[in-house]
This record gives structure tokens, sequence and C-alpha cells, in this order.
């Protein structure tokens, strides 16, 4: 049993249903069933009964939602106690993410700041993960949490992830088939700018097999590049986890690139020649916790490269 599953469970209690639950958690309904599953085994009962309108705590669900508010209220409590007791002083701190990261991760990671150190005042910054590299360089955001950040003396990176890019399409029957890269050369595809940590990565591999791959469509957007493979107009080679919305609800489906997997390092990142935050052990252990759902979600599109804690 852990805090993350505690507030899960007591999100689906709240929401009496766990498609509006995932929805106000930000995390998949896979994940979060999979979460409330493990916390019945562990327990050995069932916490909550399913009907037609949604779920209902049982009386063992019950008494688990009243301890678990207590639980993180005294989690709060100690962890803003301790920061007192230290003589702490407010800290902010720039952090930099990708879009498609924010959506998943973003909203957690600042849930868990605000929780567990509540004296860092964490400024959120969105931005491609070429564009957050060059931001970081120029000393404008303190910690980067993106893919390709270069190894060079000027940066410090912890490794976090590995994830493998999807090929996005059109939902049909195809979902979850996986398809090489050849065979991927033959779509049309709707990709971003140049420099991009997606293109790069898929362009590499492919001239490294001998071909080009067929852009016919250049966009920035996420969204727009969904909505054009939703059209069939085009499809798009992005990480699994920036359509795992519409790929539960059928408006796109998403197939595993092979021979060669596309694969990414995703890393928190610093410049070395920055002066040390009282707080960043505790910003990486919020990290660390903020990718657990993504994990989750993913499967076994990917691998952490830090210890697990459940």
């Amino acid at each position: 049993m852990n805090l993350r599953q505690l507030g899960y469970f007591i999100g689906v209690v709240d929401a009496g249903n766990m498609t509006r639950a995932a929805e106000s958690l930000h995390v998949a309904q896979t994940a979060l069933g999979a979460q409330i599953k493990a916390l019945e085994d562990e327990l050995g009962v069932p916490l909550l009964v399913r009907h037609s309108r949604g779920v209902a705590p049982t009386s063992a669900g019950t008494l688990l939602y009243s301890r678990a508010h207590e639980i993180l209220r005294l989690v709060r409590e100690t962890a803003k106690d301790i920061a007192r007791s230290e003589s702490a002083e407010r800290e902010s701190i720039r952090f930099g993410i990708t879009p498609a990261l924010m959506l998943v991760s973003g909203t957690e990671l600042a849930l868990i700041v605000r929780d567990q150190l509540p004296l860092v005042d964490l400024q959120i910054i969105e931005a491609m993960s070429h564009i957050l590299t060059e931001t970081l360089s120029r000393g404008e955001v303190d910690f980067i949490l993106c893919y390709d950040v270069p190894d060079t003396p000027q940066f410090a990176r912890i490794a976090m992830l590995q994830d493998d890019l999807v090929l996005v399409t059109r939902g049909d029957a195809e979902h979850g088939k996986p398809i090489s890269l050849t065979e991927v050369a033959q779509r049309e595809l709707a990709m971003p700018e140049s420099g991009d940590s997606v293109r790069t990565t898929a362009t590499r591999a492919a001239r490294d097999l001998g071909f080009e791959l067929n852009i016919a469509h250049e966009v920035r957007s996420i969204t727009a590049m969904k909505a054009l493979a939703a059209r069939g107009a085009a499809c798009s080679i992005l990480p699994y986890f920036s359509v795992l919305d519409e790929v539960r609800e059928g408006r796109l489906g998403a197939r595993p690139i092979v021979q060669p997997a596309l694969r990414r390092t995703l890393f928190l990142a610093s410049r070395n020649d920055r002066p040390p935050f009282q707080h960043e052990t505790g910003l990486l252990g919020a990290v660390r916790l903020s990718l657990l759902g993504l994990l989750d979600a993913l499967g076994s599109l990917a691998q952490p490269l830090f210890p697990i804690t459940r």
C-alpha cells in the first residue's frame, strides 16, 4: 500500500465512477483500475462494489476511505513540520517539461511538490524538448524533463526512463499490431519541425537503414497531428502516452514500431554551473513519483531507469 494508491482510492470514491475519477486524477483508466485492484489484492478484501451507475465503497472501503484521508493529512502535516523545523527558506524553481509529458505527469508533479515540498514555488514551463534544451543552456530554467539532452560538460543529466515511439493511425483493427520502420516510411506522415526529439529519432533511424521518411505535413502541435491521424489524412510518430485517451476511446490506433524500435531516453537535466537548491533531492523524488502513473500506462513500451518503490 502506498500514498499514491490511497489518493487514487479517495478520488474514485469521491467521483463514484472510474471514468470520471481517471479524468480528475489525470491518469489512464486502465492504470487507475490496476492500482485499485492491487490495493484490494494486498488487503485481501473488496473495496468497491461495481454497479450500473459506477462504483460505491464496501464496508471495508468506507473504513479505508476514512483512514486514507487521515493518513494523507498526517503526511502533509509531517512534511510541513519537518520543513519548518529546518528553518528552510522558500525557493522558486523554474521547471521545463514537454507538452505531452505535461498532460500525463506535469499535473501530478505539481500536486506532489505542493504536498511534499511546501516551501518550493514550482514554475512550470512547457516547450518541445529541443527548445527546452536551448532554454536551459541560456539559464532561463533550472531543470528540464525532456528527451535528447546532449551529453556535454554544460549539463548534468539523470536518466529517468526509456520509452518506445508508436505509429499513430486512425482507429482500426490493426491497433497494437507491430509495424516495421520500413513500412512506416511508406505512409504519409505528420511530424513536428526539424530539431524535435521525436522527428530526430525517427529520421535518424530511417537514414541508418538507407531511406527517408515521407513527411507530408510539418506541424508543431500534437493536437493537430492527432487530428490529421483521426481523419485518416496522415499518420504520425508519437509517444504512446500522448494518445492514451484517444486510443481508449477508439478514435486513434497505436502500433509499436519495430525493426528497429524507436527508443528514447527521458532525462531530468540541469546546468552544471548552477548553485545547488535546498530542495533538489526532494524535487528528484517528486519527479520519480510523478512518472509512476506514466510507467503503468505505457507497460511494455517503457522501462524505468530508477528504483521503483510501490
